[in-house]
């Protein structure tokens, strides 16, 4: 090749040099456009979701006075209701519902959706039906199955029982029974929403999959644990913190059915803390105590995101 034959070559690349180099020095603009049209909703979510967050932290340090200028107190709200003698109970109400709540309210949403994708020419029909009890309000669902529960022979729930033999059952007013009551109503309001979630996700696993599982002679129920459940790992592993998460801040089921009675055996730790603030007027405890408990919540995600994080990838 020639000097000639070079020259035109190398005057290019010099003429595109200049245009590369002035790209590379401004990698930041895109970036920089989209956040700024992703300000207003940056703001607008730091105002409405961090602000109320921040402001409990500072209340929760103080002596609140709505009218008038608040009192820094230190730790003072925090040894107060540490030192409350309902908060054990409390506490242990609200783990008590937790537990039954993840024991009978988590495996039914999964099996129903893993039933509902086998009924391949009818499974909108019986996803409608499975989403349906979440369209009705919390609040009518919620006066609808306190009339469930009466506890006379007429009630609802104890006349079908009464067809086979058994009850009257004192249901909500009883402390052994309210609780597991309240279970039943919360797993039947919001099962539809996890399954739904479910069925979205075994209906993105790979067919090839299932057709494999058949060629080898595999059963339902062996297309579920040997196929389904292994590609289902990082979405169960999220439902299950969630709904952990969802239970321990359980308020207006116990507040609605049962007021936190009978003899206490439901009050949970969002109704004391609604005691702290609206009852007590002591906004300083109330605060202290949501922190407390989303310090606890927050500590149970890190441990729970660290010990399943090879078990939801693998």
């Amino acid at each position: 090749m020639t000097d000639l034959d070079e020259r035109p070559r190398t005057a290019a690349r010099a003429a595109a040099t200049p245009a590369r180099t002035a790209r590379r020095r401004r990698p930041w603009r895109p970036g920089l456009t989209a956040l700024f049209i992703a300000a207003p909703a940056i703001v607008v979510y730091a105002y409405f979701s961090w602000g109320p967050i921040l402001s409990s932290l500072v209340m929760s340090v103080q002596r609140v006075v709505l009218t008038g200028q608040s009192d820094f107190v230190g730790w003072d709200n925090f040894a107060y209701v540490l030192s409350d003698p309902g908060l054990p109970q409390a506490a242990g109400n609200t783990v008590l519902y937790t537990v039954l709540a993840i024991v009978f309210g988590f495996p039914i949403p999964l099996a129903l959706a893993v039933f509902i994708s086998e009924m391949r020419s009818r499974a909108w029909y019986f996803s409608a039906l499975a989403y349906l009890p979440v369209m009705v309000p919390p609040v009518v669902a919620i006066l609808l199955w306190k009339f469930f529960y009466a506890p006379d022979a007429d009630g609802l729930f104890n006349t079908v029982l009464g067809w086979v033999g058994i009850g009257p059952l004192p249901w909500l007013n009883s402390p052994a029974s309210a609780m597991p009551s309240i279970v039943l109503e919360t797993t039947w309001a919001g099962a539809g929403t996890a399954v739904i979630i479910y069925i979205a996700a075994l209906t993105s696993i790979p067919g090839e999959l299932y057709e494999a599982a058949e060629l080898d002679g595999a059963g339902i129920w062996r297309r579920v644990w040997h196929v389904a459940l292994p590609q289902m790992r990082g979405i169960i592993g999220t439902m299950l913190l969630l709904q952990i998460i969802g239970t321990m801040q359980v308020f207006t089921e116990p507040f609605l059915f049962t007021g936190g009675g009978p003899q206490g055996a439901t009050k949970t730790l969002l109704m004391t803390i609604y005691d702290y603030a609206f009852t007590r007027v002591d906004y300083g405890a109330a605060t202290a105590l949501s922190v407390l408990l989303a310090l606890v919540l927050g500590l149970f995600s890190l441990a729970y995101f660290r010990l399943t994080r090879s078990w939801s990838r693998s």
